[in-house]
């Protein structure tokens, strides 16, 4: 059986797409089956994974609204080793035509459940807003990864995160919990993030995961060639973080079961 997790956070700018493509990567090069989603109308996960967006006829729309199923739209990453159910600007439309059907907010679950044995992992990159998007990605969740750059402000976009997922906890998806909160974009010499940094920790303590993403321009350069970093540059300090951390996820899920 899968496990499904949301890379999800409120705020944008956060790397979350950056982590939802360099975690696929990471967990496939250490061997493990990815399928990633991506949820967000601007298809920048598609992108980053070397799909090209405008040259797609299915999309993960057609997924949601019932029309395709996931066999017929998923396509491989080649390069990144891991599938990829991608999206383009039609997904914008989904908000609209979900609202008229039936079990709205479990439509992306429905459609995975048969596909729950080909994987063991299921990412999903959500669009940075609480949509019906994002509510189907958290209903077929397990947990949720949180991304985010250790600044102030960005503890404040954390509790309104926290308490979407108690709610969708509370009203859709009793299996749905935080799994952890990943720093990424890390500075060690800017004073500023070392103390939110120790202040999540003192917080979440073990929600905190131990690897850290490093600022890194390697893996802001690698979406421009529609690679992820871990693929594009494999011996960069960040595409070493990502794997560490594919690999920390492996054993955080070994210590769930």
């Amino acid at each position: 059986m899968a496990k499904t997790f949301c890379i999800a956070n409120q705020k944008g700018g956060v790397g979350k797409t950056t982590t939802a493509v360099n975690l696929a990567a990471g967990l496939a090069a250490i061997g493990q089956r990815v399928l990633l989603i991506d949820l967000d109308p601007q298809g920048n996960a598609t992108m980053g994974s070397g799909v090209n967006k405008s040259e797609l006829t299915h999309t993960v729309y057609q997924v949601l609204i019932g029309a395709q199923p996931v066999a017929q739209v998923r396509v491989k990453a080649e390069d990144a080793g891991y599938d990829l159910l991608p999206a383009n600007r039609d997904l914008a439309g989904a908000e609209v035509d979900l609202v008229e059907l039936d079990q709205r907010e479990h439509r992306l679950k429905q459609a995975l459940n048969p596909h729950q044995a080909d994987y063991d992992f299921i990412l999903i990159d959500c669009p940075p807003s609480l949509s019906m998007l994002t509510l189907n990605g958290l209903c077929a969740a397990d947990g949720v990864i949180v991304p985010m750059q250790c600044e102030y402000f960005a503890l404040e976009g954390l509790s309104d995160l926290v308490n979407t997922i108690k709610a969708v906890h509370r009203n859709f998806n009793p299996q749905l919990k935080l799994i952890g909160l990943l720093r990424v974009m890390f500075d060690p010499r800017m004073t500023l993030q070392q103390n939110v940094s120790d202040q999540l920790v003192q917080h979440f303590g073990d929600k905190v995961f131990a690897t850290i993403i490093p600022r890194n321009v390697r893996l802001a350069e690698a979406p421009s060639y529609g690679l992820p970093g871990v693929v594009f540059d494999k011996g960069s300090r960040g595409a070493q973080a990502y794997i560490n951390f594919g690999q920390e996820m492996v054993k955080r899920i070994q210590n769930m079961e």
